[in-house]
């Protein structure tokens, strides 16, 4: 065995490293060298216990972490990469099915359908089977055949509560026959029908559970139902389940990961001991104490504490600025600031929860010549449901625009088929005109798609640009595409709502800071803020990301923006009774992100639906100690902004009824303390710290006036957000 194999490992990886042939938790804390103990342990069985490298399969999550895994292997041990296993799930089981093809029933060459192919295959099933797409969104039938795959399920075990269900089962079976006709599976199925393969199939399965005596999972507090199933018919009774995971860090409930399954392990595969590593190695002390009082309000833990040699570091900023605007003015000052001190870019990460926070941060980014790159998904210009808001408004403004009218004729869809389309553009071509041209002269749904353009321009005419915009979404049918989406894909549909939301929001602040309300210059700005001008790779850039996405990265500076209740955490989590558990758990993850210094920031107001929203300061604030925390006055403004139609960038979209009064806060940590609206005749305000004789302590958070109905929307710290009827409310202020 090489003898600085095991070098430098701490007790605890060394420990975890070293165990005998049995099954292992490892809980792995954030920046604890998870990575590091996986990998030292497959060298290990290999060098000192003698395994076979081929005898041994890893596990992980990402095609990344795979290759990762593989690359520091084979620097470490003199074997050839193909001889070990090492993959995805769907990976793993498609070089299984691919061996095994014959015994599951697929042709040698089966193919692999994406998402989108997926989709269009359903769409031309449901076609055959006269089966209505707009009662039945073929979409949505997709999100209810991978669901039920992702369970374990066939179409005729899936839940049929409804006549909906009960259609969508009926199509589930047909395109599974489909699919087997046509020799082709999609992700899921790669993943149910290795499982099936192996549970039917005895000698089969006892091949390889003599096969694989020791099976390493990377990530294991995100595996679901059908994926820990899979690995108890590999491990079988004999073999060594070795899990490394993190039920702190559990974030993708929403994609089905089940956080279960890490004490599900320890009593099926009667693990003894749960190995922890706490031992951080990124992050300065205040940092990890800041996330270890967090997270110990979760409940069910299995419990862990992280700690660092090093030392406790600077104190955590936390900045309150009076709107969402003010905030990110503030923002990109201290990261001027950290560059100017020789920072690079690059070392330095901003983090949202929401991809709509995404777009004030942007444009005061790009305001400043600051090089950023957007991680996980899209800059907010180039973000699909954008571009076709802005595709309509770019019709509408010019109807020569032949890219425009491709991309929205049939979207959302309106019949208008492949070969109509292809028919269009082969009359402009003949007669030498514009697609407008060819579709006004074209009839049937063509014409009636010309008409609905045509109404929205001369309404555009009496309207303000924010309310062109406003209107465009609802006639266009683009809003009601994504608030009917049901399923596995309602929380995308949600992100995508928002974005259309923000989107006005863009429209009311350029005409504040342009003077400018013309659609004309709005479409150029747009522009000029797209996607054309992210930072290359190589560029010394500034990381943009929602914290979903940042889980597994870390860098020198991390700014958390956006701690607001009913943003972060999500006004979803209060849905159900583990949603704020699991976005507390975010906050975690987001907070072990930051390796030398933390910024957290939150507005009182934000531009929110086109008009100013009031909030209070996130829970997660208050659950961390004060001694680790740094609070920092607002450069531009005092704690009680006096906002006029000349300094308020939002003035002109604000109701009466939502204008803050100016009256100095008593307390500078409650956030709407300094937004000072009351319901008229009494004393209450939002931001206001009550008390209740039921309900215990806790913070209004809303409030509604209508005559003798007047009524008081309260976030109780044990009790949850409640509306009261002031008249029988009893609350004492605190």
């Amino acid at each position: 065995m090489n003898s600085t194999l095991l070098a430098n490992l701490n007790p605890p990886q060394l420990q975890a490293v070293t165990l005998p042939h049995q099954s292992a938790l490892i809980l792995a804390g954030a920046g604890s060298g998870k990575t590091r103990v996986l990998t030292t342990r497959i060298a290990y069985l290999v060098s000192h216990d003698g395994v076979p490298a081929n005898r041994i399969l890893a596990v992980t999550f990402t095609n990344k972490a795979a290759k990762e895994m593989l690359t520091r292997l084979t620097s470490m041990l003199p074997i050839h990469p193909q001889g070990l296993w090492i993959g995805t799930f769907h990976g793993l089981c498609n070089r299984l099915l691919r061996t095994h093809y014959y015994e599951a029933n697929l042709p040698k060459t089966f193919q692999i359908l994406d998402s989108s192919d997926q989709l269009s295959a359903i769409k031309r099933l449901m076609k055959l089977m006269n089966v209505d797409d707009e009662k039945y969104p073929p979409r949505d039938v997709a999100n209810f055949i991978n669901r039920h795959k992702e369970q374990g399920q066939r179409a005729a075990e899936a839940d049929t509560f409804s006549v909906h269900d009960k259609q969508k089962a009926a199509i589930f079976a047909e395109y599974d026959l489909q699919c087997q006709r046509e020799g082709v599976v999609d992700f899921a199925e790669l993943m149910l029908r290795c499982y099936e393969l192996l549970s039917r199939n005895a000698e089969l399965r006892e091949h390889y559970q003599a096969r694989f005596q020791h099976i390493l999972v990377d990530e294991f507090q995100d595996t679901n139902k059908l994926q820990y199933q899979w690995l108890k018919l590999l491990a079988g009774t004999k073999n060594a389940l070795f899990a490394v995971g993190d039920d702190d860090q559990s974030i993708y409930a929403f994609r089905g990961a089940d956080v279960g399954n890490m004490r599900e392990l320890t009593r099926d595969f009667h693990v003894e001991t749960v190995i922890k590593l706490e031992q951080n190695y990124r992050s300065h002390g205040n940092i990890l104490d800041a996330a270890n009082a967090l997270i110990q309000n979760n409940r069910n833990r299995m419990g862990k504490n992280l700690w660092t040699a090093a030392d406790g570091g600077e104190p955590i900023r936390v900045y309150e600025a009076p709107n969402d605007v003010e905030e990110a003015g503030y923002i990109v000052g201290e990261i001027q600031q950290l560059h100017r001190e020789g920072m690079d870019l690059k070392d330095i990460a901003l983090l949202y929860r929401s991809n709509a926070q995404s777009r004030v941060l942007e444009h005061a980014l790009v305001s400043a010549g600051l090089a950023y790159r957007v991680h996980g998904g899209l800059r907010f210009f180039d973000r699909l449901e954008i571009k076709h808001t802005l595709a309509y408004l770019r019709l509408m403004e010019n109807t020569d625009d032949d890219n425009a009218l491709l991309r929205i004729i049939n979207f959302p869809t309106r019949g208008i088929g492949a070969r109509s389309i292809e028919q269009l553009q082969e009359v402009a071509i003949q007669q030498g005109t514009t697609l407008w041209d060819a579709a006004a002269r074209a009839g049937g749904k063509v014409t009636a798609f010309v008409a609905l353009i045509e109404s929205m321009r001369n309404a555009a005419r009496s309207l303000s640009l924010p309310e062109t915009i406003a209107h465009v979404l609802q006639h266009s049918g683009l809003r009601a595409l994504y608030e009917n989406e049901t399923g596995a894909k309602r929380a995308e549909a949600q992100e995508r709502l928002a974005n259309l939301e923000e989107l006005g929001n863009a429209a009311v602040l350029f005409v504040h800071e342009n003077e400018d309300d013309s659609l004309t210059s709005f479409l150029t700005h747009a522009s000029l803020e797209s996607g054309e001008h992210q930072a290359g790779d190589q560029d010394d850039a500034l990381h943009l990301m929602t914290v979903h996405a940042a889980k597994g990265l870390e860098f020198h500076a991390v700014f958390i923006s956006g701690l607001e209740e009913g943003l972060f955490p999500h006004q979803n989590s209060q849905r159900e009774a583990s949603g704020v558990d699991e976005e507390r758990r975010l906050m975690y993850v987001a907070i072990t992100r930051a390796r030398q210094r933390l910024y957290l920031s939150f507005a009182q107001s934000r531009m929110l639906h086109g008009k100013v929203n009031y909030g209070v300061a996130s829970c997660f604030l208050e659950e961390l100690p004060e001694e680790l925390l740094h609070w920092i006055t607002p450069k531009r403004t005092a704690f009680a902004p006096t906002f006029t139609p000349q300094n308020n960038p939002f003035a002109a979209y604000v109701s009466p009824v939502s204008r803050p009064v100016p009256t100095p806060p008593r307390n500078q940590r409650a956030m709407a303390s300094s937004t000072q609206r009351t319901v008229s005749g009494t004393e209450w305000r939002i931001g206001q710290s009550v008390t209740h004789a039921k309900f215990g302590d806790g913070v209004i958070v809303n409030l509604e006036s209508s005559g003798a109905d007047a009524r008081v929307q309260v976030k109780f710290r044990t009790a949850g957000v409640k509306w009261l009827a002031l008249e029988y409310a009893k609350l004492t202020a605190v």
